[in-house]
């Protein structure tokens, strides 16, 4: 026999109801990680206050001793500096190999496509850096699969080294990008395989007074909300949209 109508609309209201249900979920869940982001900027603020806004520019650089690597890697970005800085440590023989990465391609790279005006990508003068500085063509690698932030290139070399059968590999990245790129190894990866992480000595950047100029204002600012990031666990994401 089939169902009354009052039973099926019962079902009705019952199936009706769950959708919001769901809904209220999701917006639980984004409001809870939106507290906690504010919570942990009530923290950084309480924990650099005595330093104030100096320190700041101070506590985001950091660096490993250096030590025998697998490879050399120039993350992307501020061409030419992590390229020169990756030159000096393979001159001074810490590892047999300089890897580049090579970002996705961006709007507006895509859109100069279809121009047809030619694109130079940054792993391209990277890579001439590089050989202008003494490292040979045949100790460059570019590895192959393109990348968007941070983690994707510690994805990628970890990956890369565990087929590589690595055990360390010496990350080259901007001063103030340092603290994070250590907070995500760590996050990702862990403790082995090992990374050492050094910055571009020669990129200029002024840790005393970064809230004097626009560069160094917009560093830091990014590497505070981007350690904010790696601390909640990733919650945003890059739009891939584009990919």
């Amino acid at each position: 026999m089939g169902a009354s109508r009052k039973e099926i609309l019962s079902s009705e209201k019952t199936f009706s109801g769950a959708q919001p249900t769901a809904r209220t979920s999701v917006r639980a869940r984004e409001r809870a990680k939106r507290a906690l982001v504010l919570a942990l900027v009530a923290v950084l603020i309480a924990i650099l206050a005595p330093w104030g806004v100096r320190g700041l520019g101070h506590w985001l650089v950091v660096a490993n001793p250096l030590e025998p690597a697998r490879a050399i890697v120039v993350l992307g970005g501020r061409v030419p500096f992590r390229a020169m800085e990756a030159a000096s440590i393979y001159r001074q023989g810490w590892a047999p190999e300089v890897w580049l990465t090579k970002e996705v391609r961006s709007p507006e790279e895509t859109a100069l496509d279809r121009l047809g005006v030619a694109v130079i990508r940054g792993e391209g003068y990277n890579r001439e850096v590089l050989e202008h500085l003494g490292v040979p063509p045949s100790a460059v690698r570019l590895l192959s699969d393109p990348v968007q932030n941070t983690v994707d290139e510690v994805r990628l070399i970890a990956g890369e080294l565990g087929r590589d059968r690595g055990g360390r590999v010496i990350l080259v990245t901007s001063k103030t990008h340092t603290r994070r790129v250590r907070a995500t190894w760590s996050a990702i990866v862990g403790a082995a395989p090992r990374a050492v992480v050094r910055y571009a000595v020669e990129e200029p950047y002024h840790p005393g007074s970064w809230w004097r100029n626009t560069r160094d204002a917009l560093d830091v600012s990014r590497e505070v909300f981007g350690l904010m990031n790696v601390w909640v666990g990733f919650p945003v994401q890059p739009d891939r949209r584009r990919e």
